[in-house]
């Protein structure tokens, strides 16, 4: 199931699904930075371009809601990620293809192709979650 869509080119998509899997990397995931030490790559969740009641948004609409999201697919992590035991004692909050939220406007965005993915620290994931879409998403 995909729960991403874009107008764009499947970047975001690729990236998803990809993101479970270091065998199938696509060439668009070789763009995006490496994270360093304790920071998350984190793509932001994208709501559909269409409503349920057949409604097409905007891009503007679409590309706020992206900024606005508080929710992300943790793309990849730095070496450092979760390794303090005294911060940790549990052990990781979050693993590589896990849903996660973060506040509102946490991290660095790096705009891509596509839209946006943003860079976190290690404490700034605030919950992890099974679907995106059941949280209400505004901005």
């Amino acid at each position: 199931m995909t729960i991403l869509s874009t107008s764009k080119p499947d970047l975001k998509r690729k990236l998803v699904l990809d993101g479970n899997s270091k065998k199938e990397v696509t060439t668009e995931s070789t763009k995006l930075p490496k994270p360093t030490g304790w920071r998350l790559l984190v793509l932001p969740f994208q709501m559909s371009e269409k409503t349920k009641g057949g409604l097409l948004l905007g891009q503007d609409t679409l590309e706020r809601q992206q900024v606005a999201s508080q929710c992300g697919n943790v793309l990849a992590m730095g070496p450092d990620c979760y390794k303090d035991t005294k911060r940790y004692p549990q052990g990781p909050w979050c693993k590589t293809g896990d849903w996660v939220m973060f506040a509102r406007y946490a991290g660095s965005r790096i705009k891509i192709e596509g839209g946006e993915v943003r860079l976190l620290n290690d404490d700034e994931v605030l919950a992890t979650i099974k679907n995106p879409e059941d949280i209400l998403h505004e901005y």
